[in-house]
């Protein structure tokens, strides 16, 4: 039998930050009816205290906010959580899409769009935050020399320095490691890291990869490199004498 919209949302909490009361209710309407607790906010400020005291599950954020911007609250919150943000705008340039997601939102849609297609980013958002992404490789970790990757502990240790990485950096570079030598699509790593049912754009992966780079430009050296092969996709290549130990 199929489920019923009620049972979809199972009382999860999503906060709306969007100053357009037409908007605001229209999805509202649609996520209480599929079973979502909504939580509202009509500017920039009142929506980041909202996610700071009300604990959402997702954070749905419009851009153009006053206040403050979507993009303002967006950084914010992404420095003190791994809360799910879907970005909503009118803005339809690329260089948009591309800052949004570099500011740390999980997908992004454009005005106008399907209350169908809506719901289903909604949900597929909570489900992978429901599953923190675990390494999709067999070992426990990772070494070459002294930079280490431990999947249990999700650390990642270079000499006396933890390096601090959200789950997602953390999953890319654990399987970006394990292969080193071969180069993979962005379209490969978004199934291998995302996961089948990620909707958003591939251009995540860049941005991932970019801030994976900015991770280690503070140290003088390290064993491992991640260069783009244009046209292609991403490869690690080791430092001359590096071994990868499992």
């Amino acid at each position: 039998m199929a489920e019923s919209p009620l049972s979809t949302g199972k009382g999860r909490k999503v906060l709306l930050v969007e100053d357009d009361e037409s908007v605001r209710m229209t999805l509202r309407y649609n996520l209480a009816a599929s079973g979502y607790v909504v939580l509202e906010a009509g500017s920039g400020s009142q929506g980041l205290e909202s996610a700071r005291t009300r604990a959402p599950d997702l954070v749905v954020l419009d851009l153009m906010l006053p206040e403050l911007t979507g993009e303002e609250v967006c950084r914010i919150l992404r420095q003190e959580s791994d809360v799910p943000i879907l970005m909503l705008t009118a803005r339809i340039s690329e260089p948009d899409k591309v800052k949004g997601l570099a500011l740390g939102a999980d997908d992004y849609m454009t005005k106008p769009f399907g209350v169908k297609e809506f719901l289903a980013r909604v949900e597929a958002l909570l489900r992978r935050a429901e599953r923190p992404p675990r390494p999709p490789t067999e070992p426990d970790q990772l070494k070459l020399g002294d930079f280490v990757l431990n999947a249990s502990s999700r650390r990642v240790v270079f000499g006396d320095h933890e390096v601090k990485m959200s789950p997602r950096e953390f999953t890319l570079l654990f399987f970006l490691l394990g292969h080193p030598d071969k180069v993979h699509s962005r379209d490969a790593l978004l199934r291998a890291v995302w996961g089948p049912d990620f909707h958003g754009d591939s251009k995540t992966v860049a941005v991932h990869i970019r801030w994976l780079r900015e991770k280690f430009e503070a140290f003088a050296t390290m064993p491992f490199r991640i260069n783009t092969v244009f046209g292609v996709g991403y490869r690690v290549d080791l430092g001359p004498g590096v071994q990868l130990e499992r």
